[in-house]
C-alpha cells in the first residue's frame, strides 16, 4: 500500500509537528541528565503532555544520571517492561518499581 498523498502543506505541518515531538523529548532527557526533573516528574508530565507520554521508557532510563544502555535494558528485562514500551503504556506496578529504583 503506497503512502498517502500529502499536500505541501500537510507535509510541512507533519514535519514541524514531528521537530517539536523530538525537541521536547530531547529536553526532558536532557533534564534528567542533569537531574533537574525527576523520574516522577516525568510521568506528571506524561498524563497531560502527549508527547512526553509517546516518548520511550527505554530512552528515559538512559537519561537517567547512572544509567547507561545496558543497566536500562537489565532493568527493563527484570521488571517485564517491553523495549517498545512508551511512558503512557507503563503498568502501575511497573511505575511503581521504577520510582522505587529511582526516588
Amino acid at each position: 500500500m503506497p503512502p498517502p498523498q500529502l499536500t505541501d502543506e500537510q507535509r510541512r505541518a507533519a514535519l514541524e509537528k514531528a521537530a517539536e515531538a523530538r525537541r521536547v523529548r530531547a529536553e526532558v532527557k536532557e533534564l534528567l541528565k542533569t537531574d533537574s526533573l525527576s523520574l516522577s516528574e516525568v510521568f506528571e508530565r506524561a498524563e497531560t503532555d502527549e508527547l512526553v507520554a509517546g516518548t520511550k521508557t527505554y530512552a528515559i532510563l538512559v537519561s537517567m544520571p547512572g544509567v547507561g544502555k545496558v543497566k536500562a535494558k537489565r532493568i527493563m528485562e527484570e521488571y517485564g517492561i517491553a523495549e517498545s514500551r512508551r511512558i503512557r503504556g507503563l503498568g502501575t506496578r511497573q511505575r511503581a518499581v521504577l520510582l522505587e529504583l529511582f526516588p
